[in-house]
């Protein structure tokens, strides 16, 4: 996989406003903010879209969800939205999988 912002923001090469950070995980906010609240949480491992995981990452994707939820009870959200884009196509602009979570404000259905 080739080396992204996302990448260099796990090796500590760009500083972000790191939320939650274990082994597997790293949380932090989205320098482009979408919601009062609005945070990012990426697996270490390197997988560039959901569609390219394999049956190995079953655990680390269930872990990113539980990883979401931890931060935003931390942020003090109670409602929140989860977001994963697949492909340029569905606007995915970072080829490093990465759970968009947003909240603080409310949102309407169907999304964009």
């Amino acid at each position: 996989m080739a080396e992204t912002i996302f990448s260099k923001i796990i090796k500590k090469e760009i500083p972000a406003d790191i939320l939650y950070e274990d082994d597997e995980a790293l949380a932090f906010r989205d320098i482009n903010a979408q919601a009062p609240v609005h945070f990012l949480v990426i697996p270490k491992k390197p997988i560039p879209k959901l569609s390219d995981a394999e049956p190995e990452d079953q655990s680390l994707l269930g872990h990113l969800l539980l990883v979401a939820n931890t931060v935003a009870k931390q942020e003090g959200l109670t409602d929140f939205r989860l977001n994963v884009n697949n492909g340029a196509g569905a606007s995915q602009t970072v080829f490093h999988l990465h759970v968009h979570v947003l909240g603080g404000r409310p949102f309407s259905w169907p999304p964009g």
